[in-house]
């Protein structure tokens, strides 16, 4: 098995706090593999509303997940204080590739490293449209 890359804390341009809830944990009381997931959508959209000025609600254009991956190094648990960091990997007419870690208690090193690609779309007919200039900006800040 090859050696996972290091996933540092300093490698991501964008910190997220996250804290874990009692229900996030599994019967073999460590955060579920799925949750991580609701971390990396929560960090990236909340960057994306504040920085960007995505509407969620009105909004003419809303980003669509089409791929996602996660890789994980160590456990987390309720009651840890996690941190995503985010950054842009790729960034597309109508797409992006965004890269995230999960750091625990701020710890130096990754707990999980995901991606996972937005496609923007027109919300009407959920047809790809160009990233909007204000979006475009946050996430080249990312890049």
């Amino acid at each position: 098995m090859a050696e996972q890359p290091r996933h540092l804390r300093s490698d991501y341009r964008q910190l997220q706090p996250i804290t874990t809830r009692w229900h996030d944990n599994d019967i073999y009381g460590h955060v579920n593999n799925v949750t991580y997931y609701g971390f990396f959508d929560t960090a990236v959209n909340r960057y994306l509303i504040e920085q960007g000025g995505l509407d969620i609600h009105g909004g003419e254009v809303v980003g669509f997940v089409v791929s996602s991956s996660c890789d994980y190094f160590a456990s987390i648990s309720f009651p840890d204080r996690v941190e995503v960091g985010v950054r842009v990997a790729r960034l597309g007419n109508s797409s992006v590739q965004y890269e995230l870690a999960i750091f625990r208690n701020g710890e130096n090193e990754a707990c999980a490293a995901g991606r996972f690609v937005h496609v923007f779309v027109q919300r009407s007919n959920n047809q790809p449209t160009p990233i909007p200039p204000r979006l475009r900006t946050a996430l080249e800040a990312l890049a």
